[in-house]
C-alpha cells in the first residue's frame, strides 16, 4: 500500500472515528425518557403507563424517601410519582400532591406552558407510607419539603429550562411550603387555592362566614340550618336509611354527625361559591334533608373518609391548621357546646394534640418577607380564601382573586383581562412567551 493509499485510509478512519463520536455525544445530550430514569438510583421501579397522543410518556416511578430526613436510621417508605416526559428542552411543572394522586392529567400550568410534569404524592397519603404503620410524629411540612426536594433533584440535571412548582389546595399549601424551605428549587410556584392558616381553628373563617355577600344571603342559609335542627326528630330516620344503603360509619354517634353535618354546611356552601340552591323553609321533609345530603357534609365525618384524609387532619391539627363550628348560634336546638374542632379525627392513641403555630408563623414570614415569583390564585367567595397567604411589598409576588369565585377556581375561569395580566406575569418571571387563547 504506497503513502497516497495509505492516507486515504486514515482519513476514512478519522471519518467514522468522528462519526461515532458525534453519535455518542448526540446520545450523552439526548437520553430518552427511560434512560434518564434508570439512571437515577434512588428510584426503586420504573412502569410505562401509557403514550399520549402528543407524543409523550407517562410513567409512574417509586423513589425511597427517609421517615425522616433528619434521622435516616428510622427507615425508608416508598413515595409514588407520576413522570410525563415530553422534552428535554421544555420547562418541568412540578404538581405538589397535599393528599395522594388522583389523576395523570397535565396541570393547568402544564398545559400553558406545553411542559413536562412531575406530580408528587404526599408523604403518608394513599401508598406512599411504610408498610406496616404510620409514624405520625414524623408527617411534618419540613419532612415533606425535604421528600420533594429530593426528588426535584433528582430529575434537575436533565431539564435545563424553566421549573414550576404548582399545586391546589392542600396541594398549594404544600407547594408555598416546600418553595419556604428550598425557595431555589423551581423559579416560579402557582399555589391556587392554598390557605396559610394560623391555628387549628383560624378564627378568620368564621369572620369569613359572618360577612360574606349580603346579610339577606347568609341569615338564608342560617335560617335553613336552624330548620334542620328543628326536623332532626323527622329527618334522622332518613338519615339512618342512608347510613344503611352507604353502609357508613362513624367514630362519633350518628346525633352528634348529624348536627356536625349542619354546622359543616355553611363552610361547604360557600366553599364553593354559593352554587347550592337553598330550599325554602316550608318545603317537605325530603326537600330539605335532600339538599343536606347531596352537600357531601354526612360523607365528610363518615369514617372510611376520615381515615384515608387521616394524615390531612393531623397535619392541620398540629401544623396547617383548619376551621371549626361555632355553636353558640344555634344552641336552642343542639346538644353539642363551645367552638367545636376535629380533634375526634386524631389517630388511634392520640385523643388531645396540642397545636404548634411556629410553622405557619415562620411561613408567613417568609411570604410576606422573602416569597420572590409566588403567583397566588383564589376564588374570590371561596371560604379558604379568608385565610389566604398574603405576600409582602418586599417581594415582587402577587395574588390575585376570581370575583365570585369558588374553590375549583383557576387562570382559565378569570376574566380575559385579569388572564392577560396572569399570563403576562409569568411571561415576565420565566421568560418565555405563552400562547393566549382567543
Amino acid at each position: 500500500m504506497n503513502s497516497i493509499e495509505i492516507k486515504f485510509m486514515k482519513r476514512i478512519v478519522l471519518f467514522f472515528v468522528l462519526v461515532l463520536q458525534f453519535n455518542l455525544i448526540l446520545i450523552a445530550k439526548d437520553p430518552t425518557s427511560f434512560e434518564v430514569l434508570s439512571k437515577i438510583s434512588a428510584i426503586d421501579s420504573i412502569k410505562l403507563i401509557q403514550e399520549t397522543e402528543y407524543g409523550s410518556s407517562i410513567y409512574m416511578v417509586w423513589v425511597t424517601q427517609f421517615v425522616d430526613h433528619d434521622n435516616p436510621e428510622l427507615g425508608t417508605f416508598p413515595q409514588r410519582v407520576v413522570y410525563e416526559h415530553r422534552s428535554f428542552d421544555r420547562p418541568v411543572v412540578v404538581v405538589m400532591e397535599g393528599y395522594g394522586i388522583f389523576s395523570f392529567r397535565l396541570s393547568e400550568p402544564a398545559k400553558l406552558l406545553n411542559a413536562n410534569q412531575i406530580t408528587i404524592e404526599h408523604r403518608y397519603f394513599k401508598k406512599s407510607r411504610p408498610n406496616d404503620s404510620i409514624p405520625w410524629s414524623t408527617l411534618n411540612i419540613k419532612n415533606a419539603a425535604a421528600d420533594q426536594h429530593k426528588i426535584i433533584a433528582l430529575f434537575k440535571p436533565f431539564y435545563k429550562s424553566k421549573w414550576i412548582s404548582t399545586g391546589i389546595s392542600k396541594g398549594g399549601q404544600t407547594a408555598i411550603f416546600h418553595r419556604s424551605f428550598y425557595p431555589s428549587d423551581v423559579d416560579v410556584s402557582i399555589p391556587y387555592v392554598a390557605p396559610v392558616n394560623y391555628s387549628d381553628i383560624d378564627e378568620r373563617i368564621f369572620n369569613f362566614l359572618d360577612t360574606v355577600e349580603t346579610e339577606l344571603e347568609r341569615l338564608k342559609i342560617k335560617n335553613y340550618q336552624i330548620e334542620l335542627l328543628k326536623r332532626k326528630a323527622k329527618l334522622m330516620p332518613k338519615f339512618k336509611e342512608l347510613i344503611s344503603e352507604k353502609g357508613w360509619n362513624f367514630s362519633v354517634s350518628i346525633d352528634s354527625v348529624y348536627d356536625l353535618a349542619v354546622f359543616e354546611f355553611s363552610f361547604a356552601y360557600w366553599q364553593w361559591g354559593g352554587k347550592t340552591e337553598i330550599p325554602d323553609l316550608k318545603s317537605a321533609d325530603t326537600v330539605l334533608f335532600e339538599t343536606l345530603a347531596t352537600s357531601g357534609a354526612f360523607q365528610f365525618f363518615e369514617e372510611a373518609n376520615v381515615e384515608s384524609n387521616r394524615p390531612f387532619f393531623f397535619q392541620a391539627l398540629t401544623e396547617i391548621g383548619m376551621y371549626g363550628y361555632k355553636t353558640e348560634p344555634f344552641q336552642e336546638y343542639t346538644k353539642l357546646k363551645g367552638i367545636l374542632g376535629f380533634q375526634f379525627t386524631l389517630p388511634f392513641g392520640y385523643k388531645q394534640i396540642k397545636f404548634n403555630p411556629q410553622p405557619m408563623q415562620v411561613v408567613d414570614k417568609w411570604v410576606k418577607t422573602q416569597g420572590d415569583n409566588m403567583l397566588y390564585i383564589y376564588g374570590g367567595q371561596d371560604a379558604w380564601s379568608s385565610t389566604a397567604a398574603q405576600p409582602g411589598e418586599q417581594t415582587n409576588s402577587r395574588r390575585f382573586f376570581n370575583p365570585g369565585g369558588n374553590h375549583a377556581t383557576r387562570i382559565a375561569s378569570f376574566p380575559k383581562d385579569m388572564q392577560d395580566s396572569i399570563i403576562s406575569i409569568l411571561e415576565s418571571w420565566l421568560a418565555l412567551e405563552i400562547e393566549r387563547k382567543p
